[in-house]
């Protein structure tokens, strides 16, 4: 047994440091636009959400906090015996709810910076200071009169200021901003913060738009966080429910415009999670859902820089005796024989297809799931994809050797064989110490 193998396991919170060490690699020196709206505010565990916030600010990442004040304008506006106006879904914001507005967005800035600059020993905090950055980024304009409604003091982001920002940044400094925006004229206009993070991302062209939402965010058929979504299906989502929360609708149009105006990744976390920021960003399946304007998990032919990853799936299975040994030296010949499924840049699947066309049979090789994963479908869609594959390639038959895994096979249609099933070359090649098996899918009745 050599050095190495002797080791004692890693205790768990070496191995999930370990894991986060990638990402935090990557993030180091990117800027990331957090929104949260105003319910944060009010919750007793907003200092945790400002530790994690410190925390990020702490591993190199330049970060632009944008909040809300929606809950803390109405407590204003009720107290002065008065409630917001509406037209249609927008707001009206008269002198009165100005007013309200001023008040709650001066009231959170100075909360959030009293936070920011907490240093207090055996706290998370305890000898951390960071420079907090707040003023007239935000150049706005009113959105006016539409359908004969005056909105007076309404607005939307008429642009950024990109350079006094990105100095405060670059000055090691956490920029706050407000849903403010002000005119060259000296007017102050009440914006919407999804429509300020979203101007903001795209001024910087920052790495990451993050929304915490309230709630359980976008949830799927089985009431889990959906872990990816197109930006081409977001009006389609919105369309589906009639009375979607409306912070939520914003923060999905804003995501969605966002990834078209050419940011990467929109990010939506539910913040009532405890640690679901820190989880979104340091771990393979996050916490959240990601907007993208391509697939965060794609099935696609490998490359040659897929090896490493390919070597990583099979390995294990290699060792166990499920698979024939590949080393490297024999996947770099036949890497365009085989195909990955990637999943924020690690390969989670893969298989390869070794065709005989002149007598319409291939085989379907190295058929690897990432142990995470293989309760999830992926292996499925491998396979649903290798036999399309076959059959583009004139093939109507597909066989499998196999030594422990029949019955997976078997439940998706193939049937068992002899080894005179075989192309000669390939028969002439079969190592009867292994015994393996052979079985056999005729792809002509099956789409």
């Amino acid at each position: 047994m050599s050095a190495a193998t002797s080791l004692p396991a890693a205790s768990p919170f070496a191995h999930w440091f370990r894991q986060c060490t990638p990402y935090i690699h990557a993030h180091r020196g990117r800027t990331f636009v957090i929104a949260f709206g105003g319910e944060a505010l009010d919750d007793p565990q907003l200092p945790a959400l400002v530790h994690d916030i410190a925390l990020l600010h702490g591993l190199g990442i330049r970060l632009i906090l944008v909040h809300g004040a929606r809950p803390q304008i109405e407590r204003r506006l009720a107290e002065r015996g008065t409630e917001w106006r509406y037209a249609g879904d927008l707001r009206i914001t008269d002198d009165a709810a100005l007013a309200c507005v001023k008040d709650a967005a001066g009231s959170a800035r100075v909360e959030l910076e009293a936070l920011l600059s907490m240093g207090l020993a055996n706290s998370p905090m305890a000898g951390v200071r960071i420079p907090v950055a707040s003023g007239n980024f935000v150049i706005a304009r009113p959105i006016g009169v539409l359908d004969g409604v005056d909105y007076m003091h309404t607005g939307k982001v008429r642009r950024i200021d990109r350079d006094t920002l990105k100095s405060a940044l670059d000055a090691g400094a956490v920029a706050l901003m407000p849903p403010i925006g002000y005119s060259p004229t000296g007017e102050v206009f009440n914006l919407a913060a999804a429509d300020v993070a979203r101007a903001a991302a795209v001024a910087l062209g920052a790495d990451k738009l993050i929304f915490l939402v309230e709630g359980d965010g976008i949830t799927g058929t089985d009431d889990a966080p959906a872990s990816n979504l197109l930006a081409a299906d977001v009006d389609a989502l919105l369309a589906a429910d009639p009375n979607p929360p409306e912070e939520l609708a914003q923060a999905l149009r804003a995501g969605a415009d966002a990834c078209r105006s050419g940011i990467r990744r929109v990010h939506l976390i539910p913040r009532g999670q405890d640690g679901a920021l820190l989880q979104e960003l340091f771990t393979r399946d996050g916490a959240g859902t990601l907007i993208s304007d391509r697939p965060f998990e794609e099935l696609r032919p490998a490359r040659i820089d897929d090896i490493p990853g390919i070597r990583a799936l099979l390995e294990p299975l290699e060792q166990a005796g499920v698979l024939v040994p590949r080393p490297r030296e024999d996947l770099e010949p036949v890497i365009d024989r085989f195909s990955v499924t990637e999943r924020d840049g690690t390969v989670i699947s893969c298989a390869a297809l070794f065709c005989w066309p002149e007598q319409g049979i291939g085989e379907l090789a190295c058929v690897a799931v990432h142990p995470d994963y293989r309760a999830r479908g992926r292996g499925d869609k491998l396979l649903a994809r290798m036999e399309a594959l076959a059959r583009e390639r004139g093939l109507s038959r597909l066989f499998v050797l196999t030594t422990q895994t029949a019955h997976w096979f078997r439940e998706r249609g193939f049937e068992p064989a002899t080894v005179d099933a075989l192309p000669p070359d390939r028969r002439a090649a079969y190592n009867a110490k292994r015994n393996s098996q052979v079985y056999l899918k005729d792809l002509r009745g099956h789409t």
